[in-house]
This record gives structure tokens, sequence and C-alpha cells, in this order.
């Protein structure tokens, strides 16, 4: 079974070519060597994925490359974590979430606020809870006309 190993701290300088030509002499023990690369720039983004043909390859890998001195810049090597499996619903009500935390929405510079529900067992603000009880008095008091 492969295995995905992460590659960290790379210099942002690093080309694809030369992040593949590291692993020359253990290309028959690989899968794949992938550097992640900016859309924009096309620069480096810091990290790449190498996948391991199996666990022994992998440690090895991790051994020897990890605290690796490449251009100047220390390597971080370790297993990959699993990507997260993305839900339609969860992903969209999260990300709605992190944009009404940080006080903005995607469509400009609204502010929006989030208001928690108040459980029975938590019951008023204490600090506002005498105005509370005198609104309820003047809506009981106040007659609707039916």
């Amino acid at each position: 079974m492969s295995v995905r190993l992460y590659f960290g701290n790379l210099p942002r300088s690093l080309e694809r070519e030369e992040f593949e030509a590291i692993f020359n002499e253990d290309a028959d023990n690989l899968v794949s060597v992938k550097l992640i690369s900016d859309r924009k720039t096309g620069k480096c983004r810091g990290f790449g994925f190498v996948t391991a043909k199996d666990d022994v390859t992998a440690d090895m890998l991790v051994e020897k490359y990890n605290g690796f001195t490449l251009q100047d810049a220390t390597l971080k090597v370790e297993k990959a974590m699993p990507r997260a499996e993305k839900e339609d619903s969860g992903d969209k009500a999260s990300g709605q979430q992190r944009r009404a935390k940080k006080g903005g929405s995607r469509r400009g510079g609204n502010n929006v606020v989030v208001a928690e529900s108040q459980t029975a067992a938590t019951g008023p603000d204490p600090r506002w809870a005498q105005d509370l009880a005198k609104l309820k008095e003047m809506l009981a008091a106040q007659t609707t006309p039916s």
C-alpha cells in the first residue's frame, strides 16, 4: 500500500524539476512526486508531497530527508495526514460560520452579527434581567384589538 509523505519548509525558489531530481536514486520505489505551487505566481508554496510504494520505503525517506538541508532550508518530512472527506452541506455551513466570526460576508464589507440562542437552562443575562421583566409587564399590559 502506498504511503504519502509531506515535505515542508521547502525554499520558495525551488522548481519542480529540482524537487524531482532529489529523488532520482529512489525513483524505483516512488509512485509520485508533487511540488505545490501558487496558482498566480507559479512559485513554490513551501511544501510538496512524495508518495512511496510501501511503508518501509516511506520510513526510509523520512529518516533520510527529515532535517536535510536544501538551499539553506532545513526540510521537515513526515507521513501526510489523510485528506478529510468533504460534505456538501457541512462545508457550506462551516464556511458561513467562519465568515460570520470574522465579521464579514462574501459580498462585501457588511458586518454580520451572529446571535446565539439562549436555552432555558442559561436564562437571561443577569445584567438585563430587570429590564426584561419590565418589558414583559408592559407587553402583558398592552391590549391588542381582535
